[in-house]
């Protein structure tokens, strides 16, 4: 499978422009959207699953264009919205029936075959017959999660899916998503939590302010930040003067004062050693250090 989102630009009827030319390739496996909120994150996963259209651009899978081949494309994409909400008066096996008759599963057997291994792909066997409302949060987004899933789609696309779930369930959430994308398949990821992408993607973009910022594998983007990140030794009297100065990861008290690990060139002024990145230093060097000098370019 292949997507080739080709100058993609989407300006709103009030002037705002959510995406502007923005040119994304994607293939199977595991494919994460970085960005902050209001990045453009949505408005490009929205266009994608054909619930709106782009201002300008195009959108091809396998070569087919998306605006041309749209009830094709869409049959074989499924979709888990942020604010995704399931049928309160449904249980939860019902739900997934439903949503299977909606993928075009028409045989009632292999419906009903095709739901009980989803629950038990999900987790949620135990609970079918529990109305979907009064599932918890964790369980409502193993649910949504489902019924993206339901029909054998080859195109899964999920928007801020771990947002309000607890730790553990954050993790069981990716490692489900993982396990699938070993599949010949395209899960694209879009979130603003950094952990969801360096635990799971092979591939992913960075999104600013509707621009494709960085595109390339996790392992690249933190190689940018390759001697920026610092523990440093910061006495009780220059915490606050640290904190203003620096971008601060993480805090920890100690007998002296405190351990700050900071994002920075080599801090002056204070006890410091280099430590090797992970996926969220580089993300805070990338936005606070390269973005800045893209704009004074």
């Amino acid at each position: 499978m292949e997507i080739a989102i080709r100058n993609l630009t989407k300006i709103y009827s009030n002037g705002h422009k959510a995406l502007k030319s923005v040119d994304i390739e994607i293939h199977n496996g595991m494919f994460g959207l970085l960005g902050a909120n209001g990045a453009g994150k949505s408005t490009l996963m929205r266009i994608l699953v054909s619930l709106m259209q782009p201002t300008s651009g195009e959108i091809l899978v396998n070569g087919k264009a998306l605006d041309k081949h749209r009830k094709e494309i869409r049959s074989m994409t499924g979709y888990l919205p942020q604010d995704f909400s399931s049928f309160p008066k449904l249980r939860a096996s019902e739900f997934l029936d439903y949503s299977a008759r909606l993928a075009g599963v028409k045989d009632q057997s292999k419906r009903r075959d095709a739901v009980e291994e989803m629950l038990e792909e999900v987790g949620l066997f135990e609970a079918r017959d529990r109305f979907a409302n009064n599932l918890s949060g964790g369980m409502k987004r193993r649910l949504g999660i489902a019924q993206a899933l339901i029909g054998d789609p080859k195109i899964i696309i999920v928007d801020e899916p771990t947002t309000g779930l607890d730790p553990d369930e954050r993790i069981r959430f990716r490692n489900l998503l993982t396990k699938i994308s070993n599949r010949d398949v395209i899960i694209i990821l879009s979130t603003h939590i950094v952990g969801d992408i360096s635990s799971s993607c092979n591939q992913m973009v960075l999104v600013q302010s509707g621009n494709v910022v960085y595109q390339g594998s996790p392992g690249n983007l933190i190689k940018e930040a390759t001697d920026k990140v610092w523990r440093i030794s910061v006495p009780h009297e220059k915490f606050d003067e640290a904190n203003l100065q620096f971008n601060v990861i993480s805090t920890i008290p100690s007998p002296e004062g405190w351990e700050l690990e900071v994002v920075a060139e080599k801090p002056e002024g204070y006890q410091a050693v280099s430590i090797n990145p992970n996926l969220e230093h580089a993300y805070v060097y990338y936005m606070e250090n390269k973005l800045q000098n893209l704009k004074t370019e």
